[in-house]
């Protein structure tokens, strides 16, 4: 019996077409991903199918075909295939060609167990390749005996079955330890920024949609980007800082696929949790990919899984610089709010208007308010200054200050905290700022 090799490299792909969009895949996504994990395609076998074969998947005549195929080349070390396969059809599959079978869970599995370079990233990327792992498990053992019964009809591949599934068992239940440890660790300092009114703005996005490139140019740190499909995976926590001496906290996390594995959802429900408790998400788009909408939908498929759904998002329309006669611009909904802002993260073209996209859209209702400020708090006079809230300016009779500032509710909640502040005149006939056009169209001012 086939007994699985320790690695290889050199594949053949297959690919079906369905009728079933929840069954179709790209092509050209699964070439980008067969690339990412290092193997090189010998080959690509193409069909369709209604409806998959419960034994091959793929049925018996094209299985045969790839037989053929695999034996003839004599040195294929596994076959890749575009789709989700069930344990017995991997085992299946493997018995007939007598190499490796990996179906596209399994794929992108490999992929993030080599791109993980955080230790939280890595246990994540462990507990859902031990997940996988588990139902696929019977796989091991084919040179062993497998009987079941009773007393006396247990074969040794049994037992070895049985001490695997208590030691994977085992190991997971390690490793949710171990994370659980680590989501209190991310809480802890998710209620620090909250108490500190500090705003969180997370990127999120379709894998290789340039949101690594974005977060370094906006932040100015160095994160590993690449052109490649999950070229980072452990999230990263940077200062934006934004105009008016405001600032923010930026998280950059894992790109999003078609069909991504439940499992790597469950294992990454804690690093993306930081989209779903942002403020404001920042959705990165491929601007020069044709199929860009269904990879819209896909990523707000994933966000409504995690329950990110209901968080205001603006659209980051990225890599500009690949379309002909686009310039950066910003596009408003019709009440005048930021809906999509077009830009290069790679030139730098578009910076300053994401910039002020997010501003804009943290301030909420950003408001006029008349402060009287005593004179002993004159340091809170030199903040508003410092954000550039202050309109106008008198000095009482008291020698302090009555002032007229637009300041949002996170800038208003710390002054409210400082004791012998003073106090807010809210000025109602001058209530939320917004410009734009409101047909949908790029505000002239911007």
């Amino acid at each position: 019996m086939f007994e699985r090799p320790e690695g290889g490299e050199r594949a053949v792909l297959v690919h079906l077409e369905f009728p079933d969009d929840k069954q179709r895949e790209a092509l050209a996504e699964f070439r980008e991903l067969v690339e990412a994990s290092g193997a090189v395609p010998v080959s690509v076998v193409t069909g369709s199918r209604r409806v998959p074969d419960p034994k091959y998947f793929i049925g018996s005549g094209k299985a045969e075909q790839i037989r053929q195929l695999v034996a003839h080349d004599g040195k294929v070390d596994l076959v890749l295939f575009n789709h989700a396969l069930s344990p017995a059809q991997e085992r299946n599959l493997e018995r007939l060609f007598n190499c490796r079978v990996l179906d596209r869970t399994g794929l992108i599995l490999d992929i993030f167990a080599q791109r993980a370079r955080s230790h939280e990233g890595k246990l994540q990327v462990e507990l859902a390749q031990l997940r996988h792992i588990s139902t696929r498990l019977v796989r091991g053992w084919t040179h062993l005996e497998r009987q079941k019964g009773g007393i006396g009809l247990r074969g040794p591949g049994e037992t070895q079955l049985e001490t695997d599934r208590r030691l994977l068992g085992e190991r997971i239940k390690h490793l949710r330890r171990r994370l659980e440890k680590v989501r209190h660790q991310r809480e802890q300092g998710r209620r620090s920024r909250r108490r500190a009114e500090v705003a969180t703005v997370s990127l999120v996005g379709y894998t290789n949609a340039g949101k690594s490139s974005l977060f370094n140019r906006l932040t100015r740190s160095e994160v590993y980007a690449a052109d490649q499909l999950f070229a980072t995976l452990d999230p990263t926590l940077r200062q934006l800082e934004l105009g008016s001496g405001c600032s923010a906290v930026l998280a950059d996390t894992v790109g999003f696929i078609r069909h991504l594995p439940h499992d790597l959802v469950a294992a990454f429900r804690s690093t993306l949790q930081e989209s779903r408790d942002a403020q404001l998400l920042l959705h990165v788009v491929d601007a020069s990919d044709p199929l860009r909408h269904e990879k819209i939908e896909q990523v707000n498929l994933v966000l409504k899984e995690i329950g990110a759904e209901q968080v205001p998002q603006i659209e980051v329309y990225n890599k500009i610089d690949l379309l002909d006669n686009v310039t950066p611009r910003v596009e408003r909904d019709q009440r005048g709010l930021v809906r999509r802002v077009w830009l290069s993260a790679l030139g730098g073209e578009g910076l300053d208007l994401v910039r002020g996209a997010v501003e804009e859209r943290l301030a909420g209702e950003r408001r006029r308010y008349r402060l009287r400020i005593p004179p002993s708090q004159g340091r809170l006079r030199a903040l508003l200054y410092e954000w550039g809230a202050v309109i106008e300016e008198q000095e009482d009779s008291s020698g302090g200050w009555v002032l007229v500032a637009q300041v949002d509710g996170r800038q208003k909640g710390l002054l409210q905290r400082v004791d012998g502040f003073g106090r807010f005149e809210p000025l109602f006939h001058d209530a939320t700022v917004a410009r734009g056009t409101g047909d949908g169209r790029e505000s002239p001012g911007l």
